[in-house]
């Protein structure tokens, strides 16, 4: 089965991740980094998406599409990157998501 597990961070993550002193900061990326080696044969796709700030929101809900620049929607939580990955179940996506090494909310969802 294919899942995409979706990394979201936080407010708080991102404040402690800026926070972080150059050595800290690389280990923290290095985790990342050993994480994606450890599970590569499972992962088919992935990607680390560009900050907030530079997004742009199209709106369809209101009768006229309505772009805006950066998300619409005010959160604490954004996706920040994401892996697709083939596995044999949830049971195992969960398995993955559980030893993730960054931020601190994964979401997953089956690919249709």
């Amino acid at each position: 089965m294919k899942y995409v597990l979706m990394f979201v961070e936080t407010e708080q993550f991102a404040k402690e991740l800026e926070a972080m002193g150059e050595l800290e900061r690389r280990a923290a990326y290095e985790a990342v980094g050993r994480w994606f080696a450890e599970h590569g044969d499972k992962i088919t796709h992935h990607t680390h998406l560009a900050p907030v700030h530079t997004a742009t929101t199209v709106r369809l809900d209101a009768g006229e599409p309505v772009v805006t620049d950066g998300p619409f929607v005010e959160g604490k939580e954004v996706v920040s990157g994401f892996a697709e990955v083939e596995v044999a179940d949830l049971d195992e996506a969960l398995k993955l998501a559980r030893s993730w090494p960054a931020c601190p909310v994964v979401e997953i969802r089956p690919v249709s």
